[in-house]
């Protein structure tokens, strides 16, 4: 994202996405679309369950959109700003390559972006390869980002990820991309912690590694309990004040860093700084605190069709299912169901702090907004 960006196609949005706030009138499109494109991971994490469940019912996967769906649904939408795609492991999905296409064709994102979990590197580079090649021909200018796991240095990762092996296939990973990354300069390799109370003494150490690799963009997102990864219960979210006392240093090395980065790593590294803070001020307050735009400037779609406004509360509170209602997007989208799932978000019935929706509040939140340019030209 840069300013002009922000000027033209995202301020306009924030404007709407308050008015449909206020009146439960929804007047656009979500900024960011998230997509799990399928059930299948390999991953056995403490932190979710998803793998887990593929492994007791592989046959889960029969229930992934199939590519005609996804298109009639993408056709669907219109525009939106952030493509998201999610999983599973969302590499294991051989026709990732043509999903991204259609998204492209159908969607028009400025941003596309998935996250890995490292393990089939061949799978991931040949998959990154493809989608390069694709979007060379029809979105020479959209940035990609791909941003692999990494819990834990060594063995400790591979025990938080519940796979032998994983950190030595993560670091194969890692040195496939940055090749790709030297040979295309919109791809962006990032790395990205799940802070959880099994590795909050390790993210110096995990912090240092990701620097060691050369790798200019690494952030890290607390722990949740989200219905999408099945794990409502477990006891694996530090407190709002350990989180608070982990970041104090990790936004150290940010401001002090930023100077160095790329515009686009710039622009998310000022925004991230925000977000840590609130992250902090949800967990100790347990409460929204700031407005939450989700199902308004935020939309998940799961890989059976469901559509979501959020992943944290997606099982228990669907917009509606794409597959039960001819795929239309919108339809659903401006539903007396999803204004009901609307209402009980602004009545504050939940609170998380999950990333990619705190990112959106903040852009629709004009005192949190100031912050992160604030950010982006105090620390330049």
């Amino acid at each position: 994202m840069n300013f002009r960006d922000y000027t033209f196609d995202i301020f306009p949005r924030t404007l709407a996405y308050n008015f449909s706030r206020l009146t439960s009138v929804n007047l656009c499109n979500p900024v960011t679309l998230t997509f799990s494109v399928t059930a299948a991971c390999q991953s056995l994490c403490k932190t979710c369950q998803i793998g887990k469940l593929y492994r007791e019912n592989p046959k889960r996967v029969k229930d992934d959109l199939s590519l005609d769906e996804i298109e009639k649904i993408f056709k669907s939408i219109g525009h939106v700003y952030f493509f998201n795609v999610s999983g599973g492991e969302p590499f294991l999905r051989t026709d990732l390559p043509e999903i991204i296409k259609l998204a492209i064709l159908h969607l028009s994102p400025k941003i596309v972006h998935i996250p890995t979990n490292g393990i089939a590197t061949r799978k991931i580079e040949k998959g990154v390869r493809d989608i390069l090649s694709i979007m060379d021909e029809i979105a020479p200018n959209v940035p990609f980002t791909v941003k692999p796991s990494i819990d834990g240095v060594g063995s400790k990762h591979d025990e938080i990820r519940g796979i032998e092996g994983n950190f030595d296939q993560l670091v194969n990973t890692i040195k496939a991309l940055k090749a790709i990354e030297a040979d295309h300069p919109r791809f962006h390799l990032e790395l990205g912690t799940v802070v959880s109370n099994f590795n909050i003494n390790d993210l110096s150490e995990i912090e240092d590694f990701v620097h060691d690799q050369g790798v200019e963009s690494y952030r890290n997102e607390i722990a949740e309990q989200r219905e999408e990864f099945f794990n409502i219960g477990d006891e694996i979210t530090p407190s709002g004040e350990v989180y608070e006392q982990l970041m104090e240093r990790f936004k150290e090395k940010i401001k002090k860093n930023i100077h160095k980065k790329k515009k686009l790593a710039r622009t998310t590294e000022s925004l991230r700084l925000v977000y840590y803070d609130l992250v902090s001020d949800i967990m100790k307050q347990e409460t929204q605190t700031i407005p939450c735009f989700a199902g308004i400037s935020n939309a998940h779609i799961n890989y059976n069709g469901e559509l979501w406004p959020c992943c944290v509360i997606g099982y228990k509170s669907p917009l509606g299912n794409l597959r039960e209602n001819g795929y239309d997007f919108q339809a659903i989208w401006r539903s007396e169901q999803a204004q009901k799932v609307r209402a009980d978000i602004k009545a504050k019935k939940c609170w998380c702090p999950l990333a990619n929706q705190a990112y959106s509040n903040i852009l629709c939140h004009p005192p949190s907004l100031l912050k992160v340019f604030i950010n982006m030209f105090r620390h330049v």
